[in-house]
């Protein structure tokens, strides 16, 4: 959950283009408004070579990915049977009909209630209620973006110190916030929040608080 400074992407895009080398956008995770925008590339207005996309797709209802070229890059791999230009290797579900047809009714949704609209007034709520992590002794720091969020436990706060590995505070945190009904991931002492898009206010609310009591719990009277 490491943010890129801003500038990075663009100018990834600009030597790319300077060098003739193809700029490939994994938009997996980032895809589909869960940064604020619908693409992460349209922060800095850049359009990659190819864009990688799924999960968000079809709103998590079911597994479909995408893989989106430029024109050129396209017309590379189009041609006649006996040119072998052609990429022959499929794959037994390429093209599901039931997971496409998830796929458009979420984009038709994204269009019908605006959902990048809807959004932003709960990023900002989200970035509001985050304030205060950042005065908790265990938190070194917070990184948002949209509705990405990662939460870092730390040993000391001055230094950044990590945890001993064998202390797993990531987990213990995400255990004690299942006894309140929240169910969340670490990914090693980050606590990630990426809540669905769909989300209410009210919702948001509980979930954080729960995070924050969690983290909390768990690391007090440590002296971190």
């Amino acid at each position: 959950m490491i943010l890129q400074p801003p500038g990075f992407l663009s100018g990834v895009r600009e030597f790319c283009t300077r060098y003739g080398v193809l700029m490939i956008a994994d938009e997996v995770a980032v895809g589909f408004g869960r940064t604020g925008r619908m693409f992460a590339c349209d922060h800095e207005q850049v359009s990659p070579d190819v864009m990688v996309l799924a999960k968000g797709i079809t709103g998590g209802y079911l597994p479909l990915a995408a893989t989106l070229t430029t024109e050129e890059v396209y017309r590379a791999f189009l041609g006649e049977h006996h040119e072998f230009k052609t990429f022959f290797h499929g794959h037994t579900y390429t093209g599901n009909p039931l997971a496409c047809a998830a796929a458009i009714a979420n984009l038709e949704i994204f269009a019908r209630d605006k959902t990048l609209a809807q959004l932003a007034p709960k990023i900002d709520l989200l970035a509001r209620r985050l304030e205060r992590f950042k005065e908790l002794p265990a938190v070194g720091e917070v990184r948002q973006c949209g509705f990405m969020t990662g939460i870092e436990l730390v040993a000391d706060k001055g230094t950044k110190a990590p945890f001993p590995i064998q202390k797993k505070m990531g987990i213990k945190v995400i255990m004690e916030a299942r006894k309140k009904g929240v169910i969340i991931r670490p990914l090693g002492d980050v606590i990630v929040i990426m809540p669905p898009l769909s989300i209410s206010e009210a919702e948001l609310e509980e979930l954080v608080e729960v995070v924050y009591q969690s983290i909390k719990t768990v690391t007090a009277g440590m002296g971190c």
